[in-house]
């Protein structure tokens, strides 16, 4: 059986939100105040710009507010995906007996073997470490997560000989700050305006603001486990695309360079002269322009820190107008 099956045979329990229902698990957890949050709300940011909380106790926070132009970055690797699950640190001993004993009372197979094995284990009461439990990054569960129904919860010493290959590590908390993070899309004017544009007559596109990097720290800090990574995504080059092959460039790219107010586009290239050759007709066509932004990561909450391994793929940040191209008329005499 699957974890999904697991979830579905136990009912309303979720792992994401396992033990009494509130955001840390269930009581006894002296570190923290009663939601169980670190900082005792389980929809705090940490801050005016931070997109907020994953799992059960992972923080999330963004250097930059995001703002209604903002898109979530796309990753520029169509085969890179966040991770779907990982373990959590969650319950001491006496903690996981309480858990397992109020939410698995009167449970049908497979979950009542699950917490016979547990209780044949004794929960591990009276040696040091913690129980670390499955989150997950989308409470529908619909897609698969490698962790078995065999070890909903691991039992993690303090001197682990070899860890869990799903156990949180910096490096996971850095794919979780990847997906969590907002970029703002590249703003563009078009002259003549999108739905003025001319067959034969060039289109002049000039990017319209300047972008600085952007971070974003992913960190957890409960019951004495506390790490962090943190995501730098720096803007490198901006992409115009007609959305038409019959365009003379269809596209062109240019590098952005650091000025004193961020990255801009050289102001020697600044514009890109795109000559439609061809009417949209009764249609349009769909411009767009996009940013490249390389992304790094750090083992902190420092977006300064020396950049680790694995890298992460760059990010895109994506403008899409529908752009209308007319023939010109000319008069005869």
């Amino acid at each position: 059986m699957t974890a999904v099956g697991l979830v579905l045979a136990l009912g309303t329990l979720s792992p994401a939100r396992a033990g009494d229902g509130s955001w840390g698990g269930s009581g006894g957890n002296s570190d923290t105040p009663s939601s169980g949050s670190p900082s005792g709300s389980p929809t705090d940011s940490g801050g005016d710009s931070g997109p907020g909380s994953i799992g059960a106790h992972i923080r999330v926070k963004q250097s930059k507010a995001a703002s209604s132009d903002s898109t979530t970055a796309t990753s520029s690797n169509a085969n890179w995906k966040p991770p779907v699950c990982w373990y959590e640190p969650m319950y001491t001993p006496d903690e996981y007996e309480e858990f397992i004993k109020s939410s698995y009372k009167g449970a049908q197979e497979p979950a009542a073997s699950y917490a016979k094995k547990r209780a044949d284990e004794d929960y591990h009461k009276g040696d040091k470490g913690l129980w670390w439990q499955v989150q997950f990054r989308n409470d529908d569960y619909t897609e698969a997560c490698p962790v078995t129904t065999d070890n909903w919860e691991i039992w993690v010493p303090p001197a682990q000989p070899k860890a869990d290959p799903n156990q949180l590590t910096p490096e996971i908390l850095s794919e979780l700050a990847y997906n969590s993070t907002k970029l703002p899309k590249p703003q563009v004017v078009l002259s003549p305006s999108g739905d003025r544009l001319k067959v034969n007559l060039g289109t002049r596109v000039k990017l319209d603001s300047d972008f600085d990097r952007v971070w974003t720290t992913a960190s957890i800090n409960y019951k004495g486990v506390e790490m962090a990574a943190t995501t730098v995504a720096t803007p490198m080059a901006l992409k115009v695309d007609a959305g038409t092959t019959d365009a003379d460039p269809q596209t062109c790219t240019y590098n952005l360079v650091k000025s004193d107010s961020g990255y801009a586009v050289d102001s020697k290239d600044a514009a890109c002269n795109v000559t439609y050759r061809r009417s949209s007709g009764a249609g349009t066509y769909p411009f767009k322009a996009s940013i490249t932004w390389k992304v790094t990561w750090t083992n902190s909450a420092d977006p300064d820190g020396p950049a680790q391994q694995p890298g992460l793929p760059d990010g895109l940040s994506t403008y899409e107008q529908d752009v209308t191209v007319k023939e010109i008329q000319a008069v005869n005499r």
